[in-house]
């Protein structure tokens, strides 16, 4: 007996949470047309009870967005691109303390 692979006999498809996902992000997308998720488009990944989304070669590596749900793994996913794009802050004030060498300087 063959298969059906999540197929019914007419086409349609059984519950696919893949699928299912696919489409969550497609809305989530549609309804914020400017953000990081749509433009970059992120692989969507089920790991037990929490959604990743995941740009690039692995979690290590790429910019990583969790939840447990699509749209807020696509949530997380926007939030740590967008904190990626940002310049880091300046850790060390000018006048305060010397920030080639990190000694303290003080002014009399």
């Amino acid at each position: 007996m063959k298969a059906n692979r999540g197929f019914k006999r007419t086409g349609g498809l059984t519950g696919n949470p893949t699928l299912a996902a696919v489409d969550r992000m497609e809305l989530y997308c549609a309804a914020h047309p400017g953000s990081p998720s749509a433009g970059r488009r992120p692989q969507l990944l089920c790991r037990g009870q929490l959604w990743v989304a995941l740009l690039g070669p692995s979690v290590e590596e790429g910019i990583v967005g969790i939840g447990q749900t699509v749209e807020a793994a696509l949530r997380a996913f926007d939030a740590q691109y967008l904190a990626g794009l940002r310049p880091p802050s300046e850790r060390f004030r000018r006048g305060l303390y010397n920030s080639t060498d990190r000694r303290l300087t003080v002014r009399i």
